[in-house]
């Protein structure tokens, strides 16, 4: 877990730099951020989506995972969550109070997307917790680190709160990882790549204002396209 633990201080401090930016900044100026911080988002899905070798799966499980999303309302939950953390901490006064719930939300539920669901999350969490090998992790609380900044200065301190589902789903991982290890084969890590490479992409295309999506609704994808890679091998050795 201490890898973990310094992952989410280096989002945590990367939020505090971010958040002097945010409050200094004219609309016009966190507009541009927007902008940047959207074209390095679509960069970063590219790079993760090319490295699936099965694209019938991922497409599969994003259209599927985009179904069950929606009817499980999985995004109204978690900006349920993250106006509830707004009420909670934030004392910020004047203009509209739904107006800023919403952006705080958004900003909880796009960094929470963004800094769990690449395949270095799941790799970095197994070396740490099965072999103590910290590397992974502290790279990856780098590039979070400075995402965070650029996050914050446009979205605000809803990405702050994003540490929450870092220390649950990564830390989880890091904890099970002796039990988990046997099912993540090279296959899988690539296609859950690929996929969370989809979600980062409707992010990004969110965030330069091309399409607005419901990206939280497409996480079931993640576990369908996990499914699917974990039962490929069984379903070709009964045949």
């Amino acid at each position: 877990m201490i890898a973990t633990i310094v992952n989410c201080i280096a989002v945590l401090v990367g939020s505090l730099v971010g958040l002097l930016f945010h409050r200094r900044i004219t609309e016009q100026f966190k507009e541009i951020v927007y902008t940047g911080v959207g074209m390095i988002t679509l960069l970063i899905g590219i790079i993760m989506s090319i490295e699936t070798t099965r694209i019938l799966y991922v497409a599969l499980s994003v259209v599927a995972g985009g179904l069950l999303g929606a009817w499980w309302n999985v995004e109204g939950g978690i900006l349920r969550f993250g106006s509830f953390l707004e009420r909670k901490f934030s004392r910020r006064s004047g203009g509209s109070r739904a107006s800023h719930e919403s952006r705080f939300a958004h900003g909880y539920l796009n960094a929470s997307i963004l800094f769990c669901v690449g395949a270095m999350t799941i790799v970095g969490a197994f070396r740490a917790g099965a072999e103590g090998k910290y590397d992974l992790i502290l790279t990856k609380s780098v590039m979070d680190g400075s995402m965070a900044i650029l996050l914050t200065a446009a979205m605000g301190p809803g990405v702050a709160f994003s540490v929450i589902t870092i220390l649950i789903y990564q830390g989880g991982l890091t904890m099970l990882a002796g039990a988990l290890r046997p099912v993540v084969s090279d296959l899988v890590l690539s296609e859950i790549s690929g996929t969370g490479g989809v979600l980062i992409l409707m992010i990004g295309l969110n965030l330069l204002h091309l399409k607005s999506m419901k990206t939280g609704n497409f996480l079931p994808a993640l576990l369908l396209v996990l499914v699917a890679t974990v039962a490929e091998p069984i379903v070709l050795g009964l045949l």
